[in-house]
């Protein structure tokens, strides 16, 4: 299947045509698409008559449908081909009614299959490449998730901010040391055994980043008193340390010649455009996985997927797991050199949302409106301030994404209907996530946000890290940087306190409003076993099964 033979059906009736806007179409020079079309003529798609002359316009007759005899290939290629080399074309712009078709055929082919080699594989939709597989690029949740996957950490921490031992066994604090114990003969991918040198050389690497820098502050030295023995310096003491080490980010790895190798339950196999393969590590440390593969395969954005088993690819009965999907707030750039850094603007804008926030389940129907808090703790809704328009200078920018788009397109509109000249700036997913000089550039945009396990950690996490949406404004403003130095010697169980005074400040100060919570919801069929909640709301794919038919 030819993509520019589609894009041409889709985009060119049969009748007068001229080459130039044909090239423009497919972003080819017109003598590569001259070749093309003598090509589809050859095949029997279409037949071309070049206007020759002054005055005479050239012809195009279509004498095939091409999408329909795609939809007719690519039906049978899904059934009888690896799934990856058909996910490809899925992402083409067929009409609605072929695309629901074809979609509902490729569903078939997802979830848990036992091949005839008795391996039992779990086939997992995957909306975005993963185009790292390093712990320190794990910004967003998609990558998080495969993260999790392939690395462990020191220790974990779960939702009541348990710390429980993972590849440390055992720990000691003091005010000013954290001395970690680990367990003996821990392998890496590659066979090799893991030592206390390999944990420093990771955390150190991480120290020295400059978007994590600041949370290992109160660390004045890491290193490796024995081969099992880790000790971490915190002269002037650090309550968090513990939890820090139980983060996505502080996931432990070598570097090796072939790239990165972790000690978790799975390797990766494979990482391509179209399809990553992960592969059961027998040897892990902890209990070996029940599964033997997982492959994530490229899909449409789109795409919404049930996770079936061979016994039920089409599954009359199932269920939903549902799990936190984060929250939404509007940040405002306060510290931006235009009008934005004016209170009663910020304010003005922070009552229009208010009076509207209630619209945003139409916009996206698993949103709920947040009227309160981002906290999970705090219920009672914070005052709206009441202010009149001000006075505008220049038009406010305002971000848009991809994957956003349309509740910052809804945010636009109603912000324009209040009086609010708004200009609009496109960034990419990887420009508004590494990129902070990228959102020093624009005034207010729609961040979402979700934690990664335990919400006490992860709201200061939220706050404090370099890619946060608030380092900048938060770092800049003395009040705030005050605030944020009592974590440091504030026990850990004793932070919802802090949190409630932050967020208090940051709506107070209309720089930081809440506008959506957000849940996500997966469907299983019922024969899938262990359904465990992990980091980010995902699955632990180490503890699925399903039970056999005997």
């Amino acid at each position: 299947m030819n993509e520019y033979l589609f894009t041409l059906w889709k985009s060119v009736e049969s009748g007068p045509v001229r080459v130039e806007d044909m090239a423009q179409i497919l972003h080819l020079s017109p003598k590569q698409t001259a070749r093309y079309i003598k090509t589809w003529e050859r095949e029997g798609w279409l037949s071309f008559t070049s206007g020759r002359g002054r005055g005479n316009v050239s012809k195009l007759t279509w004498l095939k449908n091409v999408e329909e005899v795609y939809e007719q290939e690519l039906t049978t290629m899904i059934e009888e081909e690896p799934i990856e080399k058909s996910s490809k074309y899925l992402l083409m712009d067929w009409s609605q009614e072929r695309k629901t078709r074809l979609l509902n055929h490729f569903q078939s082919k997802f979830g848990f299959k036992q091949t005839v080699y008795e391996i039992d594989q779990l086939i997992i939709p995957r909306k975005y490449p993963f185009h790292s597989l390093h712990p320190l690029d794990a910004v967003h949740v998609h990558l998080a998730n495969l993260v999790a996957t392939v690395y462990n950490r020191l220790v974990a921490i779960d939702e009541r901010g348990v710390v429980e031992p993972e590849i440390a066994h055992s720990w000691n604090m003091t005010p000013t040391r954290l001395r970690l114990y680990l367990k003996k003969d821990v392998k890496f991918h590659d066979g090799s055994i893991l030592t206390a040198n390999d944990i420093v050389h990771c955390l150190e690497n991480m120290r020295k980043q400059p978007q994590y820098a600041n949370l290992w502050q109160p660390v004045e030295r890491i290193r490796a008193v024995t081969p099992l023995v880790i000790d971490i310096d915190t002269p002037n003491g650090c309550s968090y340390t513990l939890q820090l080490l139980g983060t996505i980010i502080a996931s432990i790895y070598k570097e090796t010649d072939h790239g990165l190798v972790g000690t978790g339950p799975f390797y990766v196999a494979e990482n391509s455009e179209v399809k990553t393969k992960l592969i059961a590590f027998k040897e892990h440390f902890q209990e070996r996985p029940l599964l033997d593969e997982i492959e994530f395969i490229q899909v449409p954005k789109d795409y919404d997927f049930i996770y079936t088993s061979n016994s039920k690819k089409e599954p009359e009965s199932t269920f939903v797991f549902k799990s936190h999907s984060g929250f939404g707030v509007v940040i405002m750039n306060a510290c931006r050199k235009s009008d934005i850094s004016r209170q009663e603007v910020r304010d003005y804008i922070h009552s229009v949302i208010a009076g509207h926030r209630h619209e945003v389940t139409g916009v996206y129907e698993k949103m709920v409106p947040n009227h309160t808090s981002c906290l999970s703790r705090k219920k009672e809704p914070y005052p709206i301030p009441k202010v009149e328009r001000p006075h505008f200078h220049a038009p406010l920018i305002l971000m848009q994404r991809k994957w956003n788009e349309p509740m910052t397109n809804w945010l636009k509109e109603i912000l324009e209907e209040a009086g609010v000249p708004i200009e609009v700036k496109w960034l990419t997913f990887e420009e508004s996530i590494y990129e902070n000089t990228k959102q020093e550039e624009v005034d207010l945009y729609i961040h979402g946000e979700i934690f990664e396990m335990n919400e006490t950690f992860s709201f200061y996490y939220f706050l404090k890290n370099g890619y946060s949406p608030l380092s900048n404004i938060l770092n800049n403003d003395p009040e705030f940087k005050k605030h944020m130095d009592m974590y440091i010697q504030t026990p850990f169980e004793k932070w919802g306190e802090l949190h409630e005074l932050m967020e208090k400040m940051l709506i107070e100060k209309s720089i930081m409003i809440p506008l959506y919570h957000q849940k996500k919801e997966i469907p299983f069929s019922n024969d899938i076993m262990n359904i465990q909640m992990k980091h980010f709301g995902y699955v632990d794919f180490s503890k699925l099964w399903v039970r056999p038919e005997i």
